[in-house]
């Protein structure tokens, strides 16, 4: 593999691994500092609608400046907003307040560091002389290894050192991410320009931000491909982030094994990890409808386990199921988004989806704790997974999924994405 895609992949591996490790070891670590159990829950939520709005206005500028640019800057404001905290708590003292104010720094570089990675893909497979299904495959397989590697990293870490050392070593991974991207070549990151005047300047670029982000959004809500993908994304969002977040706990508690809560991220994560090989190796045999119906399928089957609460065993199937489901429709998902969605465009979409991937999962948890308090936990579930169904029944029979084979031109224009 050349170094362009090894790059890419390493500092994709190291930023995620990073945001999980900052996941868990955050928390704690503001319980230690205050002692307020609301403490940890008001950084929550001071940094959800900042990440929202960065990741809705930094597509437009990610579409202006270098891919490889945007990814280097936004891990190191990531890595800036943590390592701030061990020294202001060597000169100051930490309080809530330090906390919040670099929490929100910091999603100001998560979501738009997911941009910028995404709108990197086309180029990687471009110059990576490495095909989209196996790069795609790879990159949901890694995903999967910093969900195992991060939350066991973190726990050793808070116990080997104090918060300030784990804030050091989260800090240093998003440095060490922002390092390797700068292996690939600037040229890489180079914005491919739709049109152009003829001074030779592109016509975006002449536009204000206000008029692409609006274009965006057209784009995004005119084409059968993009608004039908998007929804199945954010089903499974809500349905997997409700019952991660509420529903779960609430069982594990009830049946008294609370500690068997976190081999349900193991057992997704172990699914992702196959899924995502599976598909690295084998994703360009067979017709690409046939890989969507399986992953689809395997999604509906998974969930519909989980939510009969039968049995802690049973849950952990149903998640390594639904893992394994992910794995495989995630990189399939990838690899139609680097062929539809227009280069010059990635910026701005990529951008409103990630953020609105990051706004759906608190309405679901609220959804579901009122559902669980009114109903009881195992009707919660059930409705909650019901969600998925009309989701199922969307993918099933949009006419823009029918057909999903390779277009014969590729990201050169609205037309790849409009008629879609």
């Amino acid at each position: 593999m050349k170094l362009i895609p090894v790059a890419y992949l390493s500092s994709y591996l190291l930023s995620l691994l990073g945001n999980s490790i900052a996941g868990i070891a955050l928390p704690l670590i503001v319980l230690q500092v205050t002692g307020s159990a609301l403490g940890a829950g008001a950084v929550a939520a001071a940094t959800a609608i900042p990440a929202v709005l960065a990741g809705l206005l930094m597509g437009v500028l990610i579409n202006r400046i270098n891919r490889r640019t945007s990814s280097i800057v936004t891990d190191l404001v990531s890595a800036a907003s943590v390592a701030a905290l061990p020294v202001v708590d060597m000169t100051t003292g930490l309080n809530l307040g330090w906390f919040i104010l670099f929490g929100i720094i910091g999603s100001l570089g998560d979501v738009p560091g997911m941009t910028a990675r995404e709108a990197l893909l086309p180029a990687v497979v471009r110059h990576g002389g490495i095909g989209s299904e196996r790069l795609m495959g790879i990159r949901e397989a890694l995903g999967a290894v910093s969900l195992l590697l991060g939350p066991a990293m973190a726990g050793t870490l808070m116990v080997a050192f104090d918060g300030s050392a784990v804030l050091w070593i989260t800090a240093a991974t998003s440095c060490a991410a922002a390092l390797l991207t700068l292996l690939i070549p600037h040229h890489v990151g180079a914005i491919v320009p739709a049109d152009e005047t003829a001074d030779g300047t592109a016509t975006a670029n002449r536009r204000s931000g206000w008029a692409q982000l609006r274009e965006g959004w057209q784009v995004l809500f005119r084409s059968p491909f993009l608004v039908v993908t998007t929804t199945l994304s954010l089903a499974s969002v809500v349905v997997l982030g409700s019952l991660q977040g509420l529903i779960l706990p609430v069982y594990f508690t009830i049946v008294e094994q609370p500690g068997m809560l976190g081999f349900v991220l193991t057992a997704l994560a172990a699914g992702m990890l196959i899924g995502g090989a599976v598909y690295a190796v084998a994703g360009t045999r067979g017709r690409r409808r046939v890989w969507f119906l399986v992953g689809l399928l395997l999604s509906t089957l998974g969930l519909g386990i989980i939510a009969t609460l039968w049995s802690v065993w049973v849950v952990l199937a149903g998640a390594f199921v639904v893992g394994l489901a992910s794995g495989l429709f995630g990189s399939l998902l990838g690899v139609l988004m680097i062929e539809r969605v227009p280069e010059q465009m990635r910026g701005r979409i990529m951008g409103t989806q990630n953020a609105m991937m990051t706004a759906v999962p608190p309405l679901g948890i609220v959804t579901a704790a009122l559902l669980t308090e009114y109903l009881g936990v195992n009707t919660a579930a059930v409705v909650l997974v019901s969600v998925w169904l009309v989701a199922l029944a969307v993918g099933l029979f949009a006419p823009s999924l029918r057909n999903l084979e390779p277009a014969t031109t590729v990201n050169d224009g609205k037309a790849a994405v409009g008629g879609a």
